[in-house]
């Protein structure tokens, strides 16, 4: 394909992304208020009888669930957005490398929905519980519920890229930029690095810290394994065939 066909393909496909968003906000919206129930049930349960979700400005609940249904279509639409992502990407490999390729979108989308299941069903009960536990226990908890609806959602948003964290790792071990044992090496630098990120990205206190770079360590612990276990016995075959296939040239 010429640059212009390429150029034309991906006007395409952006096309189809945007009609495919639309399509979904339309879907969330129609369902704002059951997702907003959902993700406040983490918050009210931490809460208990000790304090109250409040909205502050006359607007505040049509604002929010507005900007939930959107992020939530991103996330509904998500599976529709990756196959256009695919069929862009696809004219520009090799069935070899295209079968190489597949399996870590369809992972991806997998490691995406583990992401946000565990920041609702354990990040979120066990950060909130232990913060509105913290300190002084004979005042009333005031939630915002417009602040925290969109904190929620964006937090969901970056724990389903986090746990992306392991098919990358694959994809470079597949790319041969990384061994099992190279990235063994680089532990104590980028356990370093993950502290770093996880204190500049959470608020200032250790817990909220601490449920960030936790879970970064584990997953880069398993890619390694991940590439220890599936890439490397991949390429000794596929070195080991292009060897007997050099010799019996030979």
């Amino acid at each position: 394909m010429s640059l212009i066909d390429h150029l034309e393909e991906l006007r395409t496909r952006l096309i189809r992304m945007v009609i495919i968003v639309t399509v979904s906000f339309g879907v969330t919206y129609s369902q704002s208020q059951w997702v907003t129930e959902m993700l406040l049930i983490p918050l009210k349960k931490a809460i208990g009888t000790s304090g109250k979700v409040v909205f502050t400005g006359l607007l505040d609940k049509v604002l929010s669930e507005f900007e939930l249904s959107f992020w939530s279509a991103i996330i509904v639409g998500s599976p529709f957005l990756f196959r256009e992502l695919w069929l862009f990407i696809r004219p520009g490999l090799y069935d070899h490398e295209a079968g190489a390729v597949k399996p870590f979108i369809f992972f991806g989308y997998f490691l995406f929905l583990c992401g946000m299941a565990f920041g609702y069903f354990v990040m979120f009960p066990f950060t909130f519980e232990t913060l509105i536990s913290y300190g002084t226990q004979d005042v009333e908890a005031m939630m915002n519920m417009k602040e925290y609806l969109i904190l929620a959602t964006k937090v969901l948003l970056f724990l389903g890229l986090l746990f992306q964290l392991p098919n990358i790792l694959l994809i470079l071990g597949f790319m041969e930029l990384v061994t099992a044992y190279s990235l063994r090496n680089l532990r104590r630098y980028l356990y370093v690095a993950f502290a770093i990120f996880a204190a500049v990205i959470t608020p200032a206190d250790v817990i909220s810290m601490m449920a960030v770079w936790i879970p970064m360590i584990m997953l880069y612990e398993i890619g390694i394994i991940g590439v220890l276990l599936i890439v490397h016995p991949r390429l000794k075959k596929k070195y080991m065939e292009s060897a007997s296939s050099g010799e019996s040239e030979s």
